[in-house]
């Protein structure tokens, strides 16, 4: 059983980017939250676009998509809570189906999931037959289960090009779809979805950036439109934008994606000038401290998946992990 953190020492994380008035705020919810995982045996998985108390203040594990995807599946908790959007939690529960995976808010979705239907990806088969689709893990289950393949904007060339044919088609994100294209010769047919955090970006905002910030280091994320990607100094994942910072530790950074994600290494990097554009994810926002300490008492919001579609979009997500 694990031991009571002492709320002191994790407020000595956060303390670059949380007031101590905010922190006493979140103090109780934090102290019930730890108390019910070990009453539970529950384990928390936050994305790292979740606020700093959640990511560090009660997270058992953090990061991106992929990370979350690789470790849901080496818990050995009766329950897992998933501190990020719907899909997320949806692919914890396709790769633990005998534990309770619970989501704060199952209004928490994804502006990239809903641009697109298992029916559209069956219309797709029909327009491009034989040619395998690529969904990102920003799906439903129901697209995923209607898929050959899962990738995260981590791994997405690496399982682009394990499939050796000469096309694809790779859906929902369009501009991840783009900056993939250009890395790769195999020929990606896109799917007309957008992320609503990153399409927000432009060139100009980098530009603008650079002339008040003289040598500022800009990091984009791959679903930036292509452009943006064209205008910063390194386009990565969540994961590699936080690995660029921990390696090349750059005097003055900014990350050109969800808000949180800069607090979120900020804390861990202090010394560090974080310039913050701040586009949120409402979506991301709809996870609090008190959701989470709800959902551990009641059980609630638990998510289930039709056994026919868990199993397709298993084999779809599975196929992604077997990729190294």
């Amino acid at each position: 059983m694990s031991v009571q953190p002492n709320v002191a020492q994790l407020y000595d994380r956060v303390k670059s980017v949380i007031l101590p008035a905010e922190w006493s705020l979140f103090t109780p919810d934090i102290e019930a939250i730890h108390r019910l995982k070990r009453e539970r045996n529950a384990v928390i998985l936050a994305h790292n676009y979740q606020t700093p108390e959640i990511f560090h203040g009660v997270a058992d594990i953090v990061g991106d998509s992929l990370a979350l995807a690789r470790e849901a599946m080496k818990s050995d908790a009766d329950v897992i809570v998933l501190a990020g959007v719907h899909f997320m939690a949806e692919t914890a529960k396709l790769l633990n189906p005998s534990r309770i995976v619970l989501t704060p808010d199952p209004a928490a979705g994804c502006s990239l999931a809903a641009s697109i239907t298992a029916q559209d990806v069956r219309l797709l088969r029909q327009r491009w037959p034989g040619v395998p689709i690529v969904a990102y893990v920003n799906t439903s289950a129901a697209v995923k289960a209607e898929s050959d393949i899962c990738c995260t904007s981590g791994n997405a060339r690496k399982i682009v090009e394990s499939l050796g044919v000469p096309k694809v088609i790779m859906l929902p994100d369009e501009y991840l779809a783009q900056n993939i294209a250009k890395e790769t010769e195999v020929e990606i047919i896109a799917w007309a979805g957008h992320c609503e955090v990153h399409e927000r970006f432009t060139p100009d905002d980098i530009r603008r950036l650079r002339l008040s910030h003289p040598g500022i280091v800009v990091l984009a994320h791959p679903e930036c439109p292509p452009d943006v990607v064209a205008e910063a100094d390194f386009a990565g994942s969540t994961a590699a934008m936080a690995e660029y910072v921990t390696r090349e530790r750059p005097n003055r950074v900014v990350l050109m994606t969800e808000c949180s994600m800069s607090d979120n290494i900020a804390a861990l990097h202090p010394e560090l000038d974080f310039v913050r554009p701040c586009n949120l994810c409402p979506h991301m926002k709809r996870i609090t401290l008190p959701k989470i300490r709800r959902a551990l008492e009641t059980l609630r919001h638990e998510v289930t998946i039709d056994p026919a579609v868990a199993a397709a979009a298993r084999r779809s997500v599975e196929r992604m992990l077997e990729v190294r």
